[in-house]
């Protein structure tokens, strides 16, 4: 099998036109006309990634993070995406990201952190756009089987995604019932959350001042960037196993947080 046609069943799941107009998802390096012999899956590309890649011989990386995100005007090795490029290059590597079309896609990122969380009942709450007979749109809502308390919420959260500290604001006085999400940096999100009704609000990352005055009207909770997305490569491995089930493929052990909580 071609990588070709392994990029083909991810973009059938996810079309590059459901990302953002600011993003740079798809085919990063590389060609996709060669037999591919292994299918190296993570959250961001690195050097490191990619000599895992090389060592346990898989050709093609699929990431969610582009690993050209900004412009390259020159490449001379003096950064770690320079470097991660010209190593691909050398050694064949093809490197193809799925980021917010995989965000914003049915069944994508959003939908594996509701799994993870245990919501039922899922479907977008912000204005739905089709590419391709594939529905998408940023975040996703759902229900928790049974309502739980603020601090028994947040402990669910912490437990299931490896979450060290979570930063919230002030807990919530009622139960939380109703879900809203976005992965990664979704706190664009959160008037669209309360105005759907939410009773909490996941995402990865939110700035200082975003946090005032939801005082009881919604539970926010920040898991870390990593940690809200770190489910990601379960999708990818679940399109390729479906759609190209001879294709090996690995989880990268060389991808971690680059975070560390002290």
């Amino acid at each position: 099998m071609k990588i070709r046609e392994v990029v083909d069943a991810l973009e059938r799941f996810a079309p590059l036109p459901l990302q953002e107009g600011w993003d740079n998802a798809g085919l990063q390096v590389g060609l996709t006309e060669a037999e591919v012999s292994g299918a190296l899956l993570c959250l961001d590309v690195t050097e490191k990634v990619v000599d895992e890649a090389i060592s346990k011989q898989c050709n093609l990386i699929v990431s969610h993070h582009p690993l050209i995100f900004h412009p390259l005007k020159r490449i001379d090795g003096s950064s770690d995406v320079q470097r991660a490029v010209v190593k691909a290059i050398k050694n064949d590597v093809t490197v193809v990201s799925m980021h917010t079309n995989m965000d914003n896609a049915r069944g994508g990122v959003n939908y594996k952190i509701a799994e993870k969380i245990g919501l039922c009942d899922m479907d977008f709450f912000t204005e739905m756009k089709t590419f391709n007979g594939v529905d998408g749109a940023s975040g996703v809502m759902g229900k928790l089987p049974e309502p739980l308390t603020a601090e028994e919420f947040v402990a669910r959260l912490k437990t299931v995604f490896g979450v060290d500290c979570a930063q919230c604001n002030s807990m919530l006085s009622r139960k939380i019932e109703t879900v809203a999400i976005c992965g990664g940096a979704g706190s664009f999100l959160l008037n669209d959350a309360i105005k759907a009704g939410a009773d909490a609000f996941v995402t990865g990352e939110m700035h200082y001042h975003e946090y005032f005055a939801h005082e009881d009207e919604i539970q926010i909770a920040v898991i870390g960037h990593y940690q809200s997305e770190k489910f990601t490569q379960e999708i990818f491995k679940s399109i390729i196993m479906e759609r190209c089930p001879q294709v090996r493929t690995l989880f990268s052990e060389a991808n971690i947080n680059p975070i560390i909580y002290i």
